[in-house]
C-alpha cells in the first residue's frame, strides 16, 4: 500500500470515495437551482407586482423570509448529512423546490404567495451552497478546494444563463406561466441528478484530530468558533449591502441606470475571477492571515467606492476587484471550517457557521437602504461598510482555535 492509499484508507477519503458523476451533477444542479429559485425572483418581481396589485417591498420580504429560513434550517440539515449523506437531503430538498415554484406560481393571494416562498427556504437549505459542500469536503478531502472551486465556478453562472432565460420566457408569457416551466426545467434536471448521481457509499468521518477540538458541541461552543461566525456575518453584512447599494450609488453621482448596471455586472465577472485564485491562496496562506487579509480587502474596495467619484473605468475596476474579493470570501466561508477543526463535524459545523451570515446577506439589502438616508448618502454608506468591514478583520484575528 502507497502512503497515498494508506492515508486515503486512514481518512475514509481515498480515490474509490470519489464518485465521478457527484461532481459535474452538483453544478449543474447548483447552476438550476440557483438560476430558479434564486435569480428568477428579480427578473419577475415588476411582472408580478404589475400584474397582481401587490406591494414591491412586501413580496421582497417573502423572497427575504424564504433567506432567513434557509439559514436556520441548514444547521439540522447538516447534521443529517455528516451522519447519512447528502442523497436524500438533496433530493428532498429538489423536490421541495418544484412545489414552492408551483406554488408561488399559482398563488391567488399574499399568504399563499408568502406560504410558496416559506416552503422555498427549506428547499434552499436542502439544495444551495452549503449541502453541496458538504458533500464535496467529504468525498474530496484532503483535495476539496479544489472540488469547491468547480462547483462555486458553476454556480456563478446560474444568473448569467437563467437571468436572461427567464426574462426571454417572460418576454412571451405570464409570469405565472414562466414560474411554472421553471419548475418542469427544475423538476427534470435536480430532482434525477441528486437521486442518481449522489449513491455512492458515504465515506466513514474520519476522527476528530487532538488539535481540532473534539465533539462538534465543543467547538460551537468556542470562543474561536464565535468569533470567526461573528467575523464572517460582519462581512457577509457588507458585501451584500455593496452589491445592492452599487446601482444606487452610481446613479447618486450622475451615472445613468445602464452605466450602474454594467458596473454590477462586471464586478459579477470579478467574482468569478476571484473564484480561480482562491486555491492559490489557500496554498500559500494560513487560515487566519487568509481570513482577516480577505476581509480587509473587501473593507478597502468598499472604502474606495466611497471615495473615489470616478472616472467611470476606475469605477469599474473598482467593482471587478470587489467582485473578486467576493469570490474569494465565498470559498472561505466553505473552507473555514476544515481549515480549523478538520472534516469530521463539517456539516453541522457549517450549518451553524453559515445560520448568521446568510440572515446577514437576507438583513443587508434593507439594512442598507434604511440607513443610507440617515447617514446622507450612499458614499456614506459605503464609508460606514468599510469601517464594518474593519471590526470584523479585527474580530476574525480572534479565531484562531488554541
Amino acid at each position: 500500500m502507497t502512503e497515498l492509499d494508506a492515508r486515503g484508507a486512514a481518512t475514509g477519503t481515498g480515490d474509490r470515495s470519489r464518485p465521478r458523476a457527484v461532481l459535474p451533477a452538483l453544478c449543474i444542479t447548483q447552476i438550476t437551482s440557483w438560476g430558479i429559485v434564486y435569480y428568477a425572483f428579480p427578473v419577475l418581481n415588476p411582472a408580478i407586482t404589475a400584474d397582481t396589485g401587490w406591494p414591491t417591498g412586501t413580496t421582497t420580504a417573502a423572497f427575504s423570509a424564504a433567506l432567513l429560513i434557509s439559514a436556520f434550517a441548514g444547521i439540522p440539515v447538516g447534521r443529517i448529512i455528516d451522519r447519512w449523506g447528502p442523497r436524500t437531503v438533496m433530493t428532498t430538498g429538489s423536490t421541495l423546490a418544484v412545489a414552492s415554484v408551483l406554488i408561488v406560481a399559482a398563488a391567488p393571494n399574499l399568504p399563499v404567495f408568502f406560504s410558496g416562498w416559506l416552503l422555498a427556504g427549506f428547499a434552499m437549505a436542502a439544495t444551495f451552497y452549503q449541502p453541496a459542500f458538504a458533500a464535496l469536503t467529504r468525498w474530496w478531502a484532503p483535495d476539496h478546494v479544489r472540488a469547491l472551486t468547480i462547483v462555486t465556478l458553476a454556480g456563478g453562472l446560474a444568473s448569467t444563463v437563467f437571468a436572461p432565460l427567464t426574462a426571454t420566457l417572460a418576454d412571451h408569457l405570464s409570469w405565472r406561466t414562466t414560474y411554472a416551466v421553471l419548475a418542469l426545467v427544475l423538476a427534470a434536471v435536480t430532482i434525477p441528478a441528486h437521486a442518481l448521481a449522489l449513491r455512492a457509499p458515504w465515506p466513514k468521518a474520519p476522527p476528530a484530530a487532538a488539535h481540532t477540538g473534539g465533539s462538534a458541541a465543543r467547538v460551537s461552543r468556542s470562543r474561536p468558533f464565535w468569533m470567526l461566525a461573528t467575523a464572517l456575518t460582519l462581512s457577509a453584512f457588507t458585501v451584500y449591502a455593496v452589491v445592492v447599494a452599487l446601482v444606487p450609488l452610481m446613479i447618486e453621482r450622475g451615472y445613468t441606470t445602464s452605466q450602474a448596471a454594467w458596473a454590477l455586472g462586471l464586478g459579477g465577472a470579478g467574482q468569478t475571477l476571484g473564484r480561480t485564485l482562491y486555491a492559490t491562496l489557500a496554498r500559500r496562506t494560513g487560515a487566519t492571515a487568509r481570513t482577516t487579509t480577505l476581509i480587509a480587502l473587501g473593507g478597502v474596495t468598499t472604502a474606495a467606492l466611497a471615495l473615489v467619484p470616478g472616472p467611470y473605468a476606475l469605477l469599474i475596476a473598482l467593482s471587478v476587484a470587489a467582485g473578486t474579493v467576493r469570490g474569494n470570501l465565498t470559498l472561505l466561508q466553505a473552507t473555514a471550517i476544515t481549515d480549523r477543526w478538520g472534516t469530521t463535524h463539517y456539516g453541522r459545523l457549517s450549518g451553524l457557521l453559515a445560520a448568521p451570515a446568510t440572515t446577514a446577506s437576507a438583513l443587508a439589502p434593507f439594512g442598507g437602504a434604511a440607513v443610507a438616508g440617515p447617514l446622507g448618502g450612499y458614499p456614506h454608506l459605503f464609508l460606514a461598510l468599510a469601517i464594518t468591514s474593519a471590526v470584523a478583520c479585527l474580530v476574525a484575528l480572534k479565531a484562531t482555535p488554541t
